[in-house]
């Protein structure tokens, strides 16, 4: 709830500066109707004093009451909701808010008592005595206090939990996956309806058919969302399919929700008609709604996946690019490197430049296409494993294991998946003051592919430049395996203080 009121600033002001016009208008209004001729001015209450045949005087029984009890409502609530609430839900000065809400109810007490006495002085003919005609004001000023309080505590609850929903929708969708963003708005807009019909003393049987007919809207969008229309989609006649689905729901909760609101109103006609027509509701417009918006969020997740996918490419590439110098230049340099080592009888250093030349030859030609093929990469995986061994085979304490296997079909894959996890194990697992080890293994069964990387796991020393660095990035990779492989990967990672483990699948195609 802390999290929740930092989260309610901005709101606040608007719920200020919202309240604050509405209460200027309303005096605005209420003043430029006092200025014209009153005594063609119709006020609410005028029609009682005429028929009690009692003189009305339009500022003494109308104008100047209404005014006090608006600016007194309007301070009250200013004080309240922005001041004495967030205080007493953050458990500051408790006792001092506590009495702060006894002082407000005792002034609306007051206010509302007296002003009454005013705005229905036609009453005092009704009573046997001034006396019980006072206690009657004063009793229904102090009830109406209490009334505007648990309003006020009522519309606290709608505020804070629909900040809550809202603020928390992706966290609530990830746990409750049939909870969806535009769910949570209707139910905040649900909750505001019945604080506005309950303030404006609405009619019960209105509120009731207000707490039946969106709530059960709730439901079944949130149920066609999660699976009524995907379930649906495939059939031959979807739409059709989905609304029986519809109807049939609607159909078993016709009975609970007619006793149910049998038990509330307790008159049998109302509650079979309002549960009837909340089933054709339901079936005739809340049901071809959802079906509406579904689609027209499913159209716009998929041109937002298009422009995901490309941009991703574009992000996971950029590195590559930045990273080529002129290639010319580069294996030029190499050669001359590698027939310098051969001159020399460095064959193990002629065998990791002519290593290295052939990984870049790959990143510069290969890297750039969207698919190649498996072998292509498990190539160059073989390349870098053996660049890398080169350092390391001398060094007891080490061992290095792969079981890659060459795939019996030809298959495709996105070029530079596989290489960011390998070398994350020789940048991590390898240490030459400790044992090291790392194992890799890699098999294809039926167009999907089974990586495994297991290496042992050691801190660099502060002084190391490379500390910080990651190449490409894992995260780079988890982005690239959800733009080009969706639904169709799984990657799993866990690590302990000495460990790494990595786990892929990758369904490939051919």
């Amino acid at each position: 709830m802390k999290d929740d009121l930092s989260r309610s600033e901005n709101f606040n002001r608007v719920e200020f500066w919202a309240v604050t016009t509405l209460f200027v208008f309303a005096v605005f209004f209420f003043i430029s109707e006092g200025i014209q001729n009153i005594a063609h001015v119709r006020t609410p209450n005028r029609y009682y004093f005429d028929q009690a045949l009692i003189y009305f005087d339009y500022y003494r029984h109308y104008f100047w009451p209404q005014l006090i009890r608006y600016s007194f409502l309007f301070v009250a609530f200013l004080v309240l909701n922005f001041r004495v609430v967030p205080q007493l839900i953050r458990r500051k000065s408790l006792l001092r808010n506590v009495l702060l809400v006894l002082v407000f109810f005792v002034l609306g007490g007051l206010v509302y008592s007296i002003t009454d006495t005013y705005l229905k002085n036609y009453l005092f003919a009704q009573f046997g005595s001034e006396q019980e005609a006072y206690n009657s004001f004063f009793l229904n000023g102090f009830l109406y206090a209490f009334w505007l309080l648990l309003m006020l505590a009522l519309y606290t609850v709608i505020k804070y939990l629909g900040i809550y929903l809202l603020s928390n929708a992706e966290t609530l969708k990830a746990r409750y996956p049939f909870i969806t963003q535009g769910g949570l708005v209707i139910v905040v807009l649900w909750m505001i309806g019945i604080f506005l019909l309950l303030m404006g003393d609405a009619d019960r049987e209105l509120i009731i058919s207000w707490c039946v007919l969106v709530p059960s809207g709730i439901m079944i969008y949130w149920y066609s969302f999660y699976a009524l229309i995907p379930q649906s989609l495939n059939k031959k006649r979807p739409f059709l399919m989905y609304l029986s689905k519809v109807l049939l729901i609607m159909a078993v909760a016709f009975l609970p929700i007619a006793l149910l609101v049998l038990i509330l109103v307790r008159y049998g006609d109302l509650a079979f008609v309002l549960s009837m027509f909340n089933v054709a509701f339901q079936v005739l417009v809340a049901a071809p709604l959802c079906w509406v918006l579904y689609k027209r969020q499913r159209k716009g997740e998929e041109q937002l996946f298009v422009l995901q996918r490309e941009l991703g490419h574009s992000h996971a590439t950029f590195d590559f690019l930045r990273s080529q110098i002129n290639p010319h230049f580069l294996f030029n340099a190499l050669n001359t490197m590698y027939g310098t080592a051969l001159q020399e009888g460095a064959e193990r250093t002629g065998e990791g430049i002519q290593k290295l030349g052939d990984m870049m030859r790959f990143m510069l030609q290969e890297n750039m296409q969207e698919k190649i093929a498996l072998a292509r990469e498990i190539e160059y995986l073989h390349n870098y494993i053996s660049l890398q061994r080169l350092r390391t085979d001398s060094i007891p304490g080490i061992t290095i294991h792969e079981a890659i296997e060459q795939p019996v079909l030809p298959v495709q894959i996105a070029p530079m998946l596989l290489i960011p996890f390998v070398e994350n194990a020789f940048k991590h697992g390898i240490s030459f003051r400790e044992p090291s080890h790392i194992s890799i293994t890699l098999e294809v069964r039926e167009q999907t592919l089974y990586f495994d990387v297991h290496n042992s796991k050691h801190t660099r020393p502060e002084n190391d430049p490379e500390r910080d660095k990651s190449g490409i990035g894992l995260s780079n990779v988890r982005q690239r395996l959800q733009l080009l492989y969706p639904q169709r990967h799984e990657l799993l990672i866990r690590e302990t203080g000495k460990e790494y483990f990595v786990h892929l699948t990758v369904q490939l195609s051919a």
